[in-house]
């Protein structure tokens, strides 16, 4: 169960405790990262607003600051990450926000990979004529000097400012450098599409246990792993979702990797592996549904059963959960018993 606002005052108006005593608990969670974040249409601004920063600066960067050149990208993103640091430090020690400070730290982390562009766009490693706007929608080995740089800036200031949402750029780097470093190994003539495939399906795996480990060494604080969980489960679903299935067996391989994903999802509370997982089970049954099973009668109505026998499944488990979930608990290492505790 999670420890919200709501609960705090219904205690309170039960008598439990005071309203004074709700108010300063519930301040007192949220200083140590302990209460469950309610997501107000203020976080919506923070959120757009930072993000919109973010892409000005990544994302939607236009052609026409190319005409600063490589020393003047360079110092711009300094100027930027300058300020980027003052809010972060304004908002964490002297407004307490915790949420924009993140923010602000994450906007500084991603203007390293202009800066660093800047600086090789100074030196003539760009003579090419490839773009700073290219970095995102581009494969090119030269933006791994970027993406080490930016790997480096955002550990240092996960480091300084323990703030979650800085773990974002970290995940997206590891993501694009999978990706480049794919590149470089083997070669534009060499690097046929499979291949590709079959990195971002192992380097994704290689994520979300990066991230399981995380999770595990964090279980009593903040939520650092959940970006780590989503990147990495979009890059193994991603690679696993396009790659070729000849035979049927296959196909019903996949399925089970999805409802495993869904699983553990909901052992970890994870929705990222459940909602992905989703995906690739409806797709399954569309493959039955169009190709299978395209001209039965039976069909839908052995899959209204079993979605039926699901729900059936569904009741029993909520009426044994407790009973359940104590058992399995029992039989799991404790700290991955604290983790799912936790998360539930």
């Amino acid at each position: 169960m999670e420890l919200n606002r709501s609960l705090l005052k219904e205690a309170a108006g039960i008598g439990l405790i005071s309203e004074q005593q709700a108010d300063q608990l519930w301040k007192f969670l949220g200083e140590r990262g302990k209460a469950a974040p309610s997501f107000r249409f203020t976080h919506v601004l923070y959120y757009l607003g930072g993000l919109i920063a973010i892409g000005a600066m990544s994302l939607f960067m236009t052609l026409g600051w190319e005409s600063f050149g490589g020393l003047g990208l360079f110092f711009i993103a300094l100027a930027y990450a300058g300020t980027g640091l003052w809010l972060t430090e304004f908002f964490l020690n002297r407004s307490r926000l915790p949420i924009p400070a993140g923010i602000t730290a994450t906007f500084v982390v991603f203007l390293t990979p202009l800066a660093v562009y800047g600086l090789q766009a100074a030196l003539g490693w760009w003579a090419e004529g490839r773009v700073f706007r290219e970095y995102h929608t581009h494969i090119d080995w030269r933006w791994m000097f970027m993406e080490c740089a930016t790997l480096a800036s955002g550990a240092v200031m996960l480091w300084r400012y323990r703030l979650p949402f800085l773990v974002m750029p970290i995940a997206v780097t590891l993501w694009y450098m999978s990706m480049d470093l794919t590149l470089f190994l083997f070669g534009e003539a060499d690097l046929i599409w499979e291949l590709r495939k079959f990195v971002s399906l192992w380097f994704g795996l290689l994520m979300v246990l990066l991230a399981f480990w995380v999770d595990i060494r964090t279980r009593n604080d903040k939520d650092y792993a959940f970006w780590l969980y989503l990147f990495g489960v979009i890059a193994f679903w991603g690679g696993l979702s396009m790659m070729d299935s000849d035979s049927e067996l296959n196909k019903f391989i996949y399925l089970c990797i999805n409802l495993g994903m869904i699983v553990v999802g909901a052992m970890l509370s994870r929705k990222v592996f459940a909602v992905f997982g989703g995906l690739g089970a409806a797709g399954y049954l569309s493959h039955l549904a169009y190709d299978v099973f395209k001209d039965s009668m039976m069909f839908p109505f052995v899959l209204t059963i079993i979605g039926l026998g699901v729900i059936y499944l569904g009741i029993v488990w909520q009426r044994h959960e407790e009973e359940i979930s104590n058992t399995l608990r029992g039989l799991l290492p404790l700290p991955m018993s604290e983790l799912i505790e936790r998360r539930h």
